[in-house]
């Protein structure tokens, strides 16, 4: 077996036996560590004057000191406020990454997703550990395999358009103008909601907030976001087969927009949106109600998220193709 740093319980009960007076190979035949390690570990601080606490918090300090002082965000600064404030801005580390490789020239500026996403993990337990996981799309406190996406909730609504009658320009991201949505449930007390509509060539994100979670408000709030937009713009939605849109057939009468409907459990037939509602939830996790967020606040997010650069748009911004599309 490989050797494994002390633990705090193990630094306690080196103090309690150092207090009573125990050798250190009585110590070591106790807590069943090699008597080398129990003395190195005396010997980092006065005999008389051990405590398991400091002693603990000294050796993450020095290990902490010896992983990032190995890495290159850990001697250069400069690096490590950038990486702080992208990731502050809800940037992924891969973003990140690619983003320094564009803003700087020097290679010393440049560092892998990877070598961002350890920065983050090693750090020791405190608060700025976990105010950086949570700038991490999942917030996890150890790194892990993402999970499967859950499964829609069929409900045959009336007059549908199977996803499989959307035309070719739309399947293959051929013209902007369509458009893939969601809703976002909040708390189950709250029963809040924010709708989620994200354009499969631009990626560019619309969040409209919502008052409840009926197919008439649905439809309503909607078409009203919808309408806003430029008329190349407005060409199909595909959504689930969730009973907010039950209304389909007026929001395309009002809007013109063509709505296709999913499979039902088979949330990769909107794939863009669940990738995007991810992203959202950094920002409004599960449990959030939707009904104590101003629209202020939700369209700042929206904002956000259009600003990102991302890597199927050549690391450019929905903002940004969008507006090349347009001209």
């Amino acid at each position: 077996m490989g050797y494994h740093r002390l633990r705090i319980e193990e630094r306690e009960e080196i103090s309690r036996l150092l207090v009573v007076g125990v050798s250190v190979r009585g110590i070591s035949r106790l807590v069943k560590r090699a008597a080398s390690t129990i003395s190195r570990e005396i010997q980092r601080s006065d005999r008389g004057q051990y405590r398991a606490v400091r002693a603990d918090r000294q050796a993450w300090r020095n290990a902490r000191r010896r992983r990032l002082g190995k890495r290159k965000i850990g001697s250069n600064q400069e690096l490590e406020e950038m990486v702080f404030q992208k990731l502050m801005l809800r940037w992924s580390p891969q973003q990140i990454a690619q983003w320094l490789r564009e803003t700087y020239s020097s290679s010393a500026m440049h560092l892998s997703a990877e070598s961002i996403y350890t920065y983050v993990y090693i750090l020791p337990r405190g608060a700025l550990k976990r105010e950086l996981i949570k700038t991490l799309r999942h917030g996890h406190r150890k790194r892990r395999k993402q999970g499967r996406s859950r499964a829609g909730r069929p409900c045959n609504l009336e007059g549908m358009l199977s996803i499989e009658e959307r035309p070719a320009e739309v399947v293959e991201r051929i013209v902007p103008g369509h458009w893939e949505g969601d809703m976002l449930i909040g708390g189950r007390q709250a029963q809040s909601a924010l709708g989620t509509l994200v354009e499969r060539t631009t990626r560019t994100v619309l969040l409209v907030p919502l008052k409840n979670k009926t197919a008439k408000e649905v439809r309503q709030a909607f078409a009203r976001e919808m309408r806003r937009l430029p008329k190349q713009m407005r060409l199909s939605l595909t959504y689930d087969q969730g009973r907010e849109m039950a209304e389909h057939k007026l929001f395309t009468k009002q809007t013109k927009i063509k709505v296709y409907f999913a499979h039902p459990r088979s949330p990769w037939e909107r794939g863009t949106n669940e990738n995007t509602n991810g992203l959202i939830r950094q920002f409004f996790p599960k449990g959030t109600n939707f009904r104590n967020i101003s629209r202020k606040e939700i369209k700042r997010v929206q904002h956000l998220l259009n600003e990102r650069p991302r890597k199927t748009l050549n690391w450019k911004t929905p903002y940004e193709t969008m507006n090349q599309l347009l001209q």
